[in-house]
């Protein structure tokens, strides 16, 4: 009897481990797919038309294809649905290509859209799906708001995140 109270204390004592790393490689496999995510915090919540957010990376997987989303945080009091933003890619090469994309923050309706706790909003919106990189090497990305006021207020960040497609 007194052995099998022993082996019984045992097994509780191994379990409980077992089951805090399986839990722990769950939830980090979550993420396993990304491969750069940056958000940069936008300085008193204001996104200024000449405050450029400058992000890079090393991408060296150009046979995989990936998806690349803008992030964005933008508070409840913000006051369009939407928000344009210019997104230049600087390659290896030096090669650049500049884009103009809305981004949907909100419905027809002005109900918020993305990941919300409060009056806080994440969005990733998803710019380029299935995307394979040219070359290998050091990536640059700008983002720039592009909506015609010089501050816009309630953005809170701003980033991007680039992960490999399913």
């Amino acid at each position: 009897m007194l052995s099998l109270h022993f082996v019984g204390n045992n097994y509780r004592m191994l379990i409980f481990p077992v089951i805090i790393l399986s839990i722990a490689g769950l939830l980090s496999s979550c993420d396993s797919k990304v491969v750069f995510e940056k958000n940069i915090s936008l300085p008193d919540n204001h996104w200024e038309e000449g405050n450029i957010v400058h992000l890079e990376t090393s991408i060296e997987d150009t046979a995989t294809p990936h998806n690349i989303y803008i992030n964005v945080r933008n508070a409840g009091g913000y006051q369009f649905r939407n928000l344009f933003v210019f997104f230049t890619t600087t390659t290896p090469k030096g090669e650049m290509e500049r884009d103009t994309i809305e981004l949907i923050l909100a419905d027809e309706r002005g109900k918020w859209l993305g990941e919300g706790l409060g009056d806080i909003w994440d969005n990733r919106i998803l710019f380029k799906k299935n995307f394979h990189f040219p070359q290998a090497g050091i990536y640059k990305f700008d983002l720039q708001q592009a909506m015609r006021v010089p501050i816009l207020p309630q953005i809170m960040d701003a980033g991007v995140r680039i992960e490999k497609a399913n």
